[in-house]
């Protein structure tokens, strides 16, 4: 049973499956290596990176991310700088510190094999640690699957690693149709369902302490990135906006009229993005390639919704709750029965998921009916069917940060729909996820983050 925190995470840009992931696989290894005790007699740690990892692995940031997390440096909590001076040291003194304290000789471009055109059967993102020692002996060695949001399995293991808790319950729900009949039966809304389920894990205080923090993070990221301009890392001089308009609009819109409300949208979007592509700390939402949609529709609502814009602190935390918590049951039915990885399905895994739990997040604040906020979901990931997932340079930048600020406008378009009608619509929200899930699994690889196809060949780099 996925959690809400395993929905949405703390982590470090520019990729959930590409650097948060190879970062907490790594960081897993180095631990089962000091439950061994042989950590000491580690000389060598070599990284073999598989299919979508290898392909797009230096723009994504996988390569470092791998050998940082080798320190037992773990995405959710070092600090972005922090990152960046292990990161650093690695990279100069072909040194690193095997979890955190032994000594060990590591290059990157010696010790990090890319094998781009061999995909594991499981999944496009796989990698595997081989630890030796000073003879060359192999003393162990582990492969992991990065399988989108950040969530890693290693091989041999059925679930996602961090996902321990009750299995089953009065409240638990495998599909849309379920997560229905639940509401039906218990007179509950969505976000009512989510949190009970949720309960089986935490205490009440400690999901609303959770969510508040995570809203926290959030905003905290939006406000870095508005300080800042310059250009993005990675050799494309993709120019930062957030900054430049985040500081036209507070001299245009300061009373923040309803007609500039997709102005502010756009610009809260590209601000998470932007900081996403230069490393920063986000929210897996549920993966960081789609981290603004969420962030961007939650600011809508909390801005525009005429109950909310009047609230008290505690009615604004209680709405962002329900929000992340509705949002979280959509994320999390995409997660079990198709997949949030864009190496598996394409960008409709990732950018499309998101665009459907933000709508349904919407639908829940505005009012609407269990019905109502599955066909907001609904109406969402369909019109995202089939989006490629095509990165120029192997970056996270050109299309995906434009794409966030797109996909939130139509989050926003499909509650405001699903709240005109009734809940009742020919498509269910369990058949777009299967559709989804089959399109993604027709698509070709090279759309698939991989950047050998689409936008990432026919664009020069330049």
């Amino acid at each position: 049973m996925i959690s809400v925190f395993d929905i949405f995470s703390v982590g470090l840009g520019p990729s959930s499956s590409h650097t948060v992931g190879p970062m907490r696989a790594a960081a897993e290894f180095a631990e089962h290596l000091d439950k061994q005790d042989t950590t000491e007699l580690v000389h060598r740690v070599r990284v073999d990176l598989f299919g979508s990892l290898a392909a797009t692995g230096e723009g994504h940031g996988t390569l470092i991310a791998s050998a940082v997390g080798l320190e037992n440096v773990r995405p959710e909590s070092v600090e972005p700088d922090v990152y960046e001076s292990i990161a650093a040291h690695i990279r100069n003194d072909h040194v690193l510190h095997l979890a955190g304290r032994h000594a060990i000789p590591f290059d990157l471009a010696d010790d990090v094999v890319l094998r781009p055109l061999t995909v594991l059967p499981r999944h496009p993102n796989a990698l595997r640690f081989t630890a030796y020692d000073e003879t060359g002996l192999e003393l162990h060695a582990d492969t992991y699957f990065s399988v989108g949001g950040g969530f890693i399995v290693r091989e041999g293991a059925q679930e996602p690693a961090g996902t321990d808790g009750p299995q089953s319950g009065p409240s638990c729900f495998t599909s849309g149709d379920e997560l229905l009949e639940v509401c039906e039966s218990q007179g509950l809304n969505i976000s009512e369902v989510m949190l009970r389920q949720e309960l089986m894990f935490s205490t009440e205080e400690q999901v609303r302490l959770g969510l508040k923090r995570i809203h926290d993070v959030m905003l905290d990221c939006v406000e870095r990135s508005v300080q800042v301009d310059g250009c993005l890392p990675g050799g494309l001089n993709v120019r930062r906006r957030a900054k430049k308009w985040h500081d036209e609009l507070t001299l245009e819109d300061p009373d923040r009229e309803p007609g500039m409300a997709m102005e502010w949208v756009n610009l809260v979007a590209l601000a998470v993005n932007e900081e996403n592509a230069a490393g920063g700390r986000v929210v897996t939402a549920p993966t960081n390639g789609a981290a603004g949609i969420i962030p961007a529709v939650l600011h809508y609502a909390m801005s525009y919704i005429p109950w909310l814009t009047h609230a008290d602190e505690t009615e604004r935390d209680q709405a962002v709750a329900e929000f992340l918590l509705t949002a979280a049951a959509i994320g999390l039915l995409f997660k079990e029965r198709a997949s949030i990885s864009g190496a598996e399905v394409g960008c409709q895994g990732e950018v499309g998921s998101a665009s459907a739990m933000a709508a349904a997040g919407l639908a829940e604040l505005l009012g609407g009916t269990p019905l109502q906020v599955e066909n907001a979901a609904e109406i969402a990931m369909e019109h995202n069917l089939g989006l490629t997932c095509d990165p120029i340079g192997g970056l996270v930048q050109i299309p995906c940060i434009e794409r966030n600020a797109i996909a939130a406008v139509k989050a926003i378009n499909a509650a405001r729909m699903a709240m005109r009608g009734d809940g009742r619509h020919h498509v269910s929200l369990d058949q777009v996820i299967e559709t989804m899930r089959q399109t993604g699994a027709d698509m070709s690889d090279k759309y698939k983050e991989t950047a050998m196809g689409g936008l990432a060949v026919n664009v020069p780099l330049c």
